[in-house]
């Protein structure tokens, strides 16, 4: 039996054992006349004839939009940061008196199983990377909504996810008001910091022993553009379609830029990027032009490790801009100030 068929049969399975009622989920109601609504994304158009009440994220940060609109999921995907439920500081704020979400292991496919088993009625994987096979399976457990056609696999924009999201959930007003009270805080951020205008800065990260740059098309790279910075157009042509790239040790020359925001994930990455050859002497590190945040940092530098969302971004934007200040500035001995720890 083929690893599709094999699916297939276990799918059939956990179906029939999920039978016909579902538990109340998450939402709350009022949204009942914006449907059946019909989205459109990588692998067609999915309708969803109701109001969601049991929503499953599977997108990494994708908890986050939909916790801004009032709704929990059921069930969650673990990225990183081990946060009960895989909620975040900023989306655990929301969680109210609800229960805690299902997280689902992150893993390269989806546990279909898992999925069926909370019996969703919307499946949401817009900050992803479904296959056609993954997505086929998902549609047979429940409306699923994948990113937008032509978005690369983990690059949707925070706000075109939060406006799907929105359209979803029928609640497309709450969401462009949100996206227009983040972009306003943005837009001040960027005339606020006149001094930023042109500065070529990257986010980049230390992976399989190389330097991986994120381009402008990355959500960390485009807040870095939102707020004025520019991403060199090398590290978007090496990237292509994808959401960055890794660049050989060799060629320390393309890390000679304004800025570096170095984001890590793992105990030892920030000694492995100081002493990485071509580097450690390089005129970044001589002249104070690196920021290096870590993912297990618990403070409000947090979401630049990738969860540039809806949600983060405004506390993001309070911690960001003195970090960015000490590294632009021009000065080896400027040091970036402490951060508050999250809460």
């Amino acid at each position: 039996m083929t690893g599709a068929a094999f699916a297939a049969v276990v799918l059939a399975g956990v179906l029939a054992a999920c039978g016909s009622g579902a538990s109340s989920g998450g939402a709350s109601s009022g949204a009942g006349g914006a449907f059946p609504v019909t989205i459109a994304h990588k692998f067609g158009s999915t309708e969803i004839p109701a109001e969601p009440k049991r929503v499953v994220t599977l997108g990494y940060t994708d908890q986050d939009p939909v916790m801004a609109l009032g709704v929990v999921p059921v069930g969650t995907t673990e990225w990183y940061g081990e946060y009960p439920g895989a909620l975040w500081p900023w989306a655990k704020e929301k969680l109210g008196s609800a229960p805690l979400p299902t997280v689902l292991p992150t893993a390269d496919t989806v546990p279909i199983e898992q999925v069926a088993a909370l019996k969703p009625d919307l499946i949401l994987s817009l900050y992803g990377g479904l296959t056609q096979a993954d997505y086929d399976l998902l549609s047979r457990i429940a409306p699923t909504v994948d990113q937008p056609q032509g978005v690369q696999d983990y690059g949707i924009p925070w706000d075109e996810q939060t406006r799907i999201v929105g359209k979803a959930l029928g609640r497309s007003e709450q969401a462009e008001q949100m996206i227009g009270d983040v972009r306003a805080k943005i837009d001040r951020t960027k005339a606020a910091h006149p001094q930023w205008a042109g500065k070529k800065v990257i986010t980049a990260g230390w992976f399989k022993e190389q330097w991986y740059v994120y381009s402008s098309k990355d959500p960390r790279g485009e807040l870095l553009t939102e707020l004025g910075m520019t991403v060199p157009a090398e590290f978007d042509r090496l990237a292509g379609d994808k959401f960055g790239s890794y660049i050989s040790l060799e060629r320390a020359d393309l890390l000679d830029v304004d800025g570096i925001v170095w984001v890590t994930f793992a105990d030892g990455e920030e000694a492995a990027i100081k002493s990485s050859p071509g580097y450690a002497q390089g005129p970044v590190v001589k002249q104070g032009r690196a920021l290096y945040i870590s993912s297990e940092g618990r403070n409000n530098l947090d979401p630049m490790t990738g969860y540039i969302t809806v949600l983060s971004l405004p506390r993001l934007l309070d911690a960001l801009p003195p970090q960015l200040d000490a590294v632009l500035d021009g000065n080896p001995a400027t040091t970036p100030p402490a951060v508050a720890p999250s809460s």
